[in-house]
């Protein structure tokens, strides 16, 4: 009998190193892959033969040959996670294997039923073999989507040794289908991931939604055996009370910069939550409960809002604000879908939305619980929040104790409640200073008479930042754009703006320098549209100038271009005549747009000279895919760059590894930048004079943390008495500033430009 018992486990084991063979000569299976998967084959066939034994089962039936099966492969799949880590990662073949393997998953099951097979052994070896595939998967995507995934792949073996701690967990219970999905999904969400099918961000969804079913099914068959063995109902109350007040203070203590997030930074001491337990200990129960309902409210906003806080230092560099920031939803969805697909940010904003509905209903009931646990021990909790108050306050008061002591203290809420007084108080200003302009009431003949003649384009390069001058492919994209001027009998001096915003919002950006006033947040822009403030456009306009739009991401009316800026004609993606494909956001590349401007504009004869705002929008996040510059000749209506949005790299690829972002961020304004010198050159048109400047800085992924806010900013004109108009102001010779050039606020530059060009 014992050889026929050892017979299954031995032919798995030779099964496996059929398997292995086949995967050296394939992939080049080293000796740590060969290593650990015999030692997984090794361990499987010991542990079958003793299951087997104390089963008294003289071998194994047709479904325990199929789970055998499965054993076996994905033993090779721990031979090609531990290749892996040397970098060698063939991951259509480990993916290949892991599918064959859940697919089998389904099919051992039907096969026990079928031919009658059925038993206790049989479960227990297809539910270790689904756990043992799953901690695998877990370590491989781990990897890639950070080690909180082994949590998944950890899950049943910390389980199983709390088993020995605690008894009642080596309890039974009925056999739940739920439980046999939510193992099935682990599985399938695991292999998704591995793939790399997928962007990051819906990877990390996909997996995190994986790992909370698991959560919810281990804590239902955690709570079942509990109840199953009769557990004290006063330890069951400790555990929730604990749990109700963690999450209370881990929601106090959320940090708003993504550089904070670490264990320290839940060890400070919230004072809003010290104030709330005095308060609920010393009113009556009925308010108490009242005021632990509103309190926990509010501490979910307060969480909310801090989440929200990471998520603008990433893409903004700066906290959320919720008195404007608001209006931003919109935009932010259509912004995250070009990076990462439209159904991913429907992904994530679902999953930020079902976060946040959770958060707003277990903060009041964890609130109500600790209200309850401070009336029942009034007296100690007392005394704790005097001991912790004492920690936090004193030496912040007195200036003793070391440092780390005296940032104990968390002020989160008070700090929100100040910003939002100070957003108020913001719009006060602003209005005030909206009453102050110099340039108002000046007549037309005296404005930009140095400029009499001269077509001006003022170009926003998109996402154009001074972390652009840090790159060796801008930088060559520069000086053949400095050669490139110099032959087409142009000049250049340049310097630094500081832009208003960071890594987005780009209309706050052109708005300030359209209008000479400090545009920040959207409640600034929203006030000042409605308002007649003399803009660059309105003096070109006074001037004698024809005023012109040139907005290639526009795809419907922009009403603010009529009654705000006044421009006599704006062009979007509606009305060049572009028939070719679009590039993610930009909706046509930079070249077209500059030569459908030459073409409705600047070619037309015996016309007054023309003023333009031009966008260029190629260097849009996601900087991917990216046209090529073609023969200015052979632009046409644009189809001549139909296939070159399959021939780049795609938003999902790029955005998986940082390092591609800013790759494609530094060839994106490359582009942007030698199409528009090329422009210049072929254009042959001596009265040309344009301002070149940036928006803002690229988001943080790029920028990285703390980065300034400056952008490049160019004027080049060929005529030199354009040039020497701007002398004093101290800009380098060049498209190019130097480390040394001057940096001017943004909202300054309007004021500077019309008094340099006017009488």
């Amino acid at each position: 009998m014992r050889s026929r018992i050892l017979t299954g486990p031995l032919a798995g084991f030779a099964c496996l190193l059929v398997l292995l063979g086949v995967l050296a000569a394939t992939t080049g299976l080293d000796a740590a892959g060969w290593a650990t998967s015999i030692a997984c084959g090794a361990g499987l066939a010991a542990l079958l033969a003793r299951a087997l034994a104390r089963h008294r089962r003289d071998g194994l039936g047709p479904a325990d040959r199929v789970t055998l099966a499965r054993a076996v492969l994905a033993c090779g799949v721990a031979a090609l996670t531990v290749d892996s880590f040397g970098g060698r990662a063939p991951v259509a073949i480990l993916v290949a294997l892991s599918t064959v393997a859940l697919v089998l998953d389904g099919v051992d099951g039907q096969v026990a039923r079928r031919t009658g097979t059925a038993s206790a052994f049989g479960a227990r070896f297809d539910m270790e073999v689904d756990a043992f595939l799953i901690l695998i998967l877990s370590v491989y995507v781990a990897q890639t989507s950070g080690w909180w995934v082994l949590a998944i792949g950890a899950a049943r073996y910390v389980f199983v040794t709390a088993g020995w701690a605690l008894p009642w967990l080596r309890g039974s219970l009925p056999p739940r289908y739920w439980a046999k999905v939510v193992a099935a999904i682990q599985g399938i969400a695991l292999t998704v991931a591995a793939a790399g099918i997928l962007p990051d961000a819906v990877t990390t969804v996909v997996v995190l939604v994986a790992l909370g079913l698991l959560a919810e099914s281990f804590g239902r068959h955690i709570w079942g055996l509990w109840r199953l063995a009769g557990s004290p109902p006063g330890t069951r109350a400790t555990v929730t009370s604990a749990l109700a007040v963690l999450l209370v203070w881990a929601a106090l203590l959320v940090p708003d910069h993504t550089g904070d997030l670490s264990p320290a930074a839940f060890l400070r001491i919230p004072l809003e939550g010290l104030v709330f337990v005095v308060l609920v200990a010393v009113l009556p129960s009925r308010l108490a409960r009242i005021l632990a309902v509103i309190g926990g409210l509010l501490v979910g906003v307060l969480m909310i809002l801090r989440l929200l806080d990471r998520g603008f230092y990433f893409a903004f560099d700066r906290a959320f604000h919720p008195v404007y920031d608001a209006a931003y939803a919109g935009s932010a969805l259509g912004l995250l879908g070009d990076s990462i697909g439209r159904v991913g940010a429907l992904a994530v904003f679902i999953g930020a939305g079902v976060l946040c509905v959770a958060l707003l209903a277990l903060l009041p009931l964890s609130a109500v619980r600790v209200t309850r646990l401070v009336a029942r021990h009034r007296r100690p909790t007392i005394r704790i929040v005097a001991v912790l108050a004492a920690i936090s306050i004193v030496p912040a008061l007195t200036g003793a104790g070391p440092e780390p002591v005296r940032r104990l203290a968390s002020t989160s809420a008070a700090r929100l409640a100040t910003q939002v007084r100070d957003d108020l108080r913001d719009q006060r200003e602003f209005v005030r200073a909206l009453k102050q302009d110099p340039f108002r009431d000046t007549p037309g003949n005296d404005l930009l008479t140095g400029l009499r003649g001269k077509d001006v384009l003022v170009v926003f390069v998109e996402s154009y930042g001074r972390t652009a001058l840090d790159s060796p492919v801008v930088g060559s994209a520069l000086q053949a754009g400095d050669r490139r001027l110099q032959q087409a009998g142009f000049s250049s001096r340049s310097g630094f703006l500081t832009s208003p915003t960071f890594g987005g919002i780009s209309w706050l950006a052109h708005s300030t320098l359209q209008s000479g006033l400090w545009v920040n947040n959207q409640r600034r822009y929203d006030h000042l549209v409605t308002l007649d403030r003399l803009t660059l456009t309105d003096a070109f306009g006074r001037a004698g100038w024809r005023t012109v739009a040139d907005v290639p991401s526009n795809d419907e009316d922009w009403s603010v271009a009529k009654t705000y800026y006044h421009y006599d004609k704006v062009y979007d993606r509606r009305n060049v005549g572009y028939a070719g494909p679009p590039f993610s956001y930009a909706s046509m590349p930079d070249q077209y747009t500059l030569a459908a401007l030459q073409r409705l504009e600047l070619d037309k004869p015996n016309r007054a000279p023309v003023m333009a705002e031009v966008d260029l929008v190629s260097s849009h996040t996601p900087w991917a895919p990216l046209p090529r510059l073609v023969d200015w000749s052979r632009l046409g209506d644009g189809s001549v760059f139909d296939p070159m949005p399959a021939e780049g790299d795609s938003p999902e690829y790029v955005w998986r590894q940082p390092d591609r972002v800013k790759a494609a961020y530094a060839q994106s304004i490359a582009y942007s930048l030698d199409a528009l010198t090329s422009f210049v050159q072929q254009l042959h048109d001596r009265n040309l004079v344009l301002v070149v400047l940036g928006d803002h800085q690229p988001a943080s992924i790029v920028s990285g943390n703390g980065a300034s806010h400056d952008v490049p900013v160019s004027i080049i004109a060929a005529d030199p008495a354009v040039t020497d108009r701007v002398a004093d102001w101290g800009w380098r010779d060049g498209l190019r500033p130097d480390a040394g050039a001057p940096v001017w606020p943004m909202d300054t530059f309007r004021d500077r430009f019309l008094t340099a060009y006017g009488r």
